[in-house]
């Protein structure tokens, strides 16, 4: 578990998956908990390239939001805010359909049609805690990650229902990542982020 105690331009986590995110598919889960208001942006995890930002999750005020290849044309969904109990959060998206669903605690959210035909590009780097304005750094306070993080796992595919499910309920069976799994996750931790097994 990563946390993660105040705002910095400092603390992150540099994650480095198992294969690159050459992606016409994906689902991306973690477990979040923060006490930050819902009032203020958060990121929730980044993927920059050394020309945009790639793949980027954030809640910002009310809703979610999938940002590939942007950050301006976003896909938004109103959910219930982050607290300070930990939230179960995935997100499916996939190519040839552009079909986009945010899944917390087990359950989906409406279906959204967004990047129809798009492909992220693998040529950038990971960073939890942070949203890098250039290639993994120009980091503001403001935007930072304050809380705790877990459980990050990213397939190169999308995950059916009773598979988020098993994951939400951490049931022995469930699937671990093939692009990011955190029970074998390679990284690097900057600034002031405890990292605790648990």
């Amino acid at each position: 578990m990563l946390s993660f105690p105040e705002e910095t331009d400092t603390s992150y986590m540099r994650v480095f998956p198992k294969k690159p995110l050459n992606l016409q598919a994906f689902t991306l889960c973690m477990r979040v908990a923060t006490a930050l208001s819902s009032s203020r942006e958060t990121i929730l995890f980044a993927f920059r390239t050394p020309q945009s930002d790639e793949l980027n999750v954030w809640q910002e005020y009310e809703k979610f939001s999938l940002y590939l290849r942007s950050s301006r044309d976003a896909v938004m969904f109103t959910l219930p805010p982050l607290s300070d109990l930990y939230t179960h959060l995935c997100v499916t998206w996939e190519s040839s359909t552009g079909s986009t669903v945010f899944w917390r605690n087990g359950n989906n959210s409406l279906r959204k049609i967004y990047k129809r035909g798009h492909r992220v590009n693998p040529d950038g780097g990971i960073v939890l805690g942070q949203d890098p304005d250039s290639y993994l750094w120009g980091f503001d306070k403001s935007q930072s990650f304050v809380g705790e993080i877990t459980d990050v796992h990213m397939w190169d595919s999308v995950l059916t229902a009773s598979q988020i499910k098993q994951l939400y309920e951490k049931q022995s069976n469930a699937p671990s990542g093939n692009v990011i799994n955190w029970n074998s996750v390679h990284g690097r931790i900057y600034g002031n982020v405890g990292v605790v097994d648990v």
